[in-house]
């Protein structure tokens, strides 16, 4: 869970620097986070933990002390078994209840950080424009005493583009107010500039205001920099955010629209179709090759240009509809490919169970170096086939119950034939009849080459 978290840290941290947010929110982010990364960590720390435990007793000679009082490897898996299938409806429960929360919550807050404004942090001699309606360059700011020095500021908080308003002054002082609110400057030895426009005169005459101050004091409204939370009800929507229940509900009401609008475009092209040929049609009935040819050149020309363009418009109609329907079966594929999701989660750390311990009985292994290598190694395939199913089930190459249950078809398979060669103590890659053959075939032949070249 660390290493993913230091990688999501990494890829959001532009957004999370600099925008004065508070200890107690990167810590939610950051927990909410955790929560949508369990689906990655959970099937590592199972394969990783379950080659680590079982590698431990062959490496100590414990396991073979128990096989010599007659315990079987599966019997001395059964503790770890019990566990694993406990961890693995727990694992159902989080992903069916826990998982779908956190992604809302998760979206909001990442949602509302990513659209705050910087925090205040004036740059010496850069124009800072955080602040709603302002714009405020210093030459210099000292952050520690908050003094300023030759200080621009361009005011147009009045609803105007321009800049109407334009305030410069040798030195100030910027501080906010307790609320952090507020944010008060006082600036001392300067002049401002406005432009009073008479907005009854069509073609104004701008009037320029000129004055002088020893010392003013500005007050700004600093609400557009505080942190706020978006409304979660905008978030609720997509798929990964329900429960079990709530996607088979979805699923049969975009069933439903589906089979409606199925029905609509096919009744509208049959009636649309007729309508155009009987607007083109005479009531006489002659052969079809008799009527063109009967008529001269021109009209053949209109009739033509006639069948060509409703041909067009009947294309693009029926094409307009194959997308929409396109749209409305790619939405139910996503909510499908959500609803395995669940189940996914569970019968997957049980199946990487299955592999990890009896891989550990067979390496002798315990420790983090050699098991974290191989589990790193088994987890990569693992991740790379989960990822190119989920990807061919959303673009609909494959049914969405194959595109996510492909990685558990392949590893499957694996986990039995692991575990057999733990029951049988037969070494990993240890070579079939077969191949032996194959070997002694490989040998013959070379040594017959040999002797034709001699």
């Amino acid at each position: 869970m660390f290493i993913f978290e230091m990688q999501f840290i990494w890829v959001y941290l532009d957004e999370l620097l600099g925008k004065g947010l508070s200890g107690w929110v990167v810590f939610k982010l950051l927990i909410f986070a955790s929560a949508r990364l369990v689906n990655m960590a959970l099937p590592l720390a199972i394969l990783m933990s379950s080659i680590m435990t079982m590698g431990a007793l062959a490496e100590n000679n414990e396991m073979t002390a128990m096989k010599s009082a007659g315990v079987s490897l599966l019997r001395m898996m059964r503790p770890l078994i019990f566990f694993s299938v406990g961890l693995s409806l727990l694992a159902f429960v989080f992903a069916n209840n826990i998982w779908p929360v956190a992604n809302l919550k998760f979206r909001t807050m990442l949602f509302s950080i990513l659209k705050q404004k910087p925090a205040l942090n004036l740059t010496d001699g850069v124009f800072y424009n955080g602040i709603e309606g302002v714009s405020i360059r210093a030459g210099r700011n000292n952050t520690e005493t908050g003094e300023l020095t030759d200080v621009l500021i361009y005011d147009h908080r009045g609803g105007e583009k321009a800049n109407r308003t334009v305030i410069r002054a040798r030195s100030g002082r910027m501080e906010q107010t307790s609320d952090k609110r507020y944010l008060v400057l006082t600036l001392f030895d300067g002049h401002s500039y406005d432009e009073q426009r008479d907005k009854k005169i069509r073609e104004p005459r701008h009037a320029l205001i000129e004055g002088a101050f020893e010392k003013m004091e500005l007050r700004m409204d600093l609400s557009s920099l505080a942190f706020s939370a978006d409304n979660e009800e905008v978030m609720k929507n997509p798929a990964e955010m329900m429960s079990v229940h709530q996607l088979d509900q979805a699923i049969d009401s975009l069933k439903v629209i589906v089979d409606t609008v199925q029905y609509q475009y096919a009744r509208n092209t049959l009636r649309l179709t007729k309508k155009r040929l009987d607007e083109g049609t005479s009531e006489v009935t002659v052969p079809v090759q008799s009527l063109f040819e009967s008529v001269d050149a021109k009209e053949q020309q209109k009739a033509i240009s006639w069948a060509k363009e409703n041909t067009r418009k009947s294309k693009d109609l029926l094409q307009r509809q194959m997308d929409e329907l396109k749209s409305r079966l790619k939405n139910i594929n996503r909510h499908k490919i959500e609803w395995h999701r669940k189940f996914f989660l569970a019968v997957v750390c049980l199946v990487l169970f299955f592999i990890g311990a009896p891989l550990g009985a067979i390496i002798r292994r315990g420790g983090i170096g050699i098991p974290t290598l191989i589990a790193l190694g088994l987890f990569v395939v693992y991740q790379l086939v989960t990822m190119a199913g989920e990807r061919m089930a959303k673009n609909q190459f494959i049914e969405p119950w194959l595109g996510m249950w492909i990685s558990t078809v392949v590893l499957f398979p694996m986990s039995i034939w692991i575990t057999r060669k733990a029951m049988k103590e037969s070494a990993l890659m240890e070579k079939s009849p077969l191949s032996r053959w194959f070997t002694k075939l490989a040998r013959f032949y070379r040594m017959k080459t040999k002797e034709y070249k001699a």
